[in-house]
């Protein structure tokens, strides 16, 4: 089973305005780069990635017409993905007990989602 765990760092949480040159502490980044490499002997990491700060993002919204094109920071935004793993475990389970020894600071949050399979949208007849 493919899973996605979702880093919502509490730096980018409740609107706050970060800086559009904001870099996480190279320290920091040691302590995840480590936790990336032990994890990664334990499960199947297709891929993982930091993101920038939402100052120096798009939204593009869909109504009626146009989409509508928002540029960085979202107002309105409560909680801003940092960073992403997205891995293949055999259970839920594995997946929290991994995102439970993430070096995350406090505050810092992880979403844990199963991806859709493309057998999970098979037509049976």
């Amino acid at each position: 089973m493919k899973f996605m765990m979702l880093m919502i760092p509490n730096v980018y949480q409740g609107g706050k305005n970060v800086d559009p040159g904001f870099v996480p502490d190279p320290e920091k980044l040691k302590l995840m780069g480590r936790f990336n490499e032990e994890m990664g002997r334990a499960l199947k990491i297709e891929s993982l990635n930091g993101l920038h700060p939402v100052t120096t993002g798009a939204r593009v919204s869909f109504g009626k017409g146009t989409p509508t094109v928002t540029d960085g920071p979202f107002i309105e935004t409560k909680e801003v993905l940092g960073g992403y793993w997205l891995l293949e475990a055999t259970s839920k389970d594995e997946v929290v007990k991994w995102a439970q020894r993430c070096p995350a600071e406090p505050g810092d949050v992880i979403e844990i989602r199963q991806v859709f399979d493309a057998a999970d949208f098979a037509i049976k007849i």
